[in-house]
């Protein structure tokens, strides 16, 4: 055993950095959390985890939240039994630049687990400073991705996600020209089985339900509407270089196949492992190597049933409609991404309906290909641009207005 990984944290106050937390505490031997980030709204669980892991760094998005802090670390390590003088105070890093200062600072791998393209700049700040980036923002790719590619080495991108993680352990089966296709498995959400015209009186709460994963609540809708499968198919392409052609998706209700490699003498490689996302998460903290006892295992002595089933595109037009997005490039993901995330909003405040959803980012997606005006980002403000411009756009979708392209 060599000596333990330095890892720099960003969102560590969200599901994803919690868990990190736990698989770094877990396996000491393999990881040591350096630094840490949050937006600020938690800044006594920030404070808390800091003084636990012993981080030499702690950054917050809010500049205004910095005294906060400070006045949590002293609150934090009085309930937590230390006296005056045992436990140095991390140096803080506050405002919106402190994630992407934080990204480079120095470590072995930069976990980016920040929700929303706010993620992007740090993604960019870790890879230009040689990290290997661990990336859980599918922002940074889906919005950014020309950027992100443009600075990304071989191997400097490790996904987290359970869906790519999968693909990239079943890779390791054969050489990139003996592989056929990458198949991306989908729960189906809550309402698999159902036309569309069914879904049309869906509530808030029924698309909340979702049958396997615990997630937050614009990723559970996603996973009832399908986008976050349809963001999935532009990562994997982004991520592995595999034709939109070559990348399908399949329903696999019990969420146990994470995804699987077809290679092209016929055989297929599937990940299997009972949904938790310890199990990513350390795979790509330590990348390549695995981490004993990351995750508990599929229990084989207990009878089961895993099923296979199509996607009915008609019922869930979210995934054809990504794949469009995808091969049309430029900014037209990250124009796909923030409507869906207004409509998403209109959604759930009951001003659209559920069905209205993927009716609105089409709307916007045909305006962006209209004007003609989206091509491939330069900087991360084209992409904060084209987001702007789309939720404007979202905005008279949802309320049935046109504007002008």
């Amino acid at each position: 055993m060599g000596t333990p990984r330095d890892v720099v944290l960003l969102g560590s106050t969200g599901s994803i950095g919690r868990q990190a937390v736990e698989v770094a505490a877990a396996a000491p031997d393999h990881f040591r959390i350096v630094g840490i980030a949050g937006g600020g709204g938690n800044v006594d669980l920030l404070a808390r985890q800091a003084l636990e892991l012993g981080v030499d760094v702690v950054a917050v998005a809010r500049a205004t939240s910095a005294q906060d802090l400070q006045l949590a670390f002293y609150a934090a390590a009085r309930a937590g039994g230390f006296s005056e003088g045992q436990f140095a105070v991390p140096r803080i890093l506050a405002g919106p630049e402190a994630a992407a200062e934080l990204a480079a600072w120095p470590c072995d791998v930069v976990l980016n687990g920040i929700t929303g393209s706010i993620g992007l700049a740090p993604t960019l700040a870790a890879l230009d400073a040689g990290r290997t980036v661990a990336l859980a923002n599918k922002e940074s790719l889906i919005a950014g991705g020309p950027l992100v590619l443009g600075r990304a080495g071989p191997g400097q991108l490790i996904p987290v996600d359970s869906e790519h993680s999968a693909l990239a352990q079943c890779l390791r089966a054969g050489r990139p020209e003996e592989v056929r296709r990458l198949v991306l498995t989908a729960s189906g959400g809550p309402f698999r089985g159902r036309t569309l015209a069914e879904m049309g009186t869906v509530t808030v709460e029924q698309a909340m339900t979702h049958p396997t994963w615990d997630m937050g609540p614009v990723i559970t809708i996603n996973s009832a509407t399908l986008v976050n499968k349809g963001l999935e198919v532009i990562e994997a392409h982004l991520l592995f270089g595999v034709p939109y052609d070559a990348i399908e998706v399949v329903v696999h209700p019990q969420s146990v196949v994470h995804s699987m490699v077809e290679f092209v003498d016929g055989s297929t490689i599937a990940q299997a492992s009972p949904p938790d996302m310890k199990l990513p998460i350390a795979l790509a903290l330590g990348w390549p190597d695995r981490v004993s006892g990351a995750a508990r295992p599929v229990d084989w002595t207990v009878p089961r049933h895993w099923t296979f089933e199509p996607l009915d595109h008609e019922a869930f037009p979210a995934i054809g409609l990504a794949r469009e997005v995808g091969q049309a490039g430029g900014c037209l993901p990250a124009i796909f991404n923030a409507a869906n995330e207004e409509a998403v909003a209109a959604f759930v405040a009951g001003r659209l309906a559920f069905t209205g959803i993927l009716d609105a980012v089409r709307t916007v997606v045909e305006a962006a290909v209209e004007s003609g005006e989206h091509g491939p980002p330069s900087t991360v403000a084209d992409v904060l641009a084209a987001e702007v411009w789309a939720r404007d756009h979202a905005h008279h979708a949802v309320r049935g207005e046109r504007t002008n392209a």
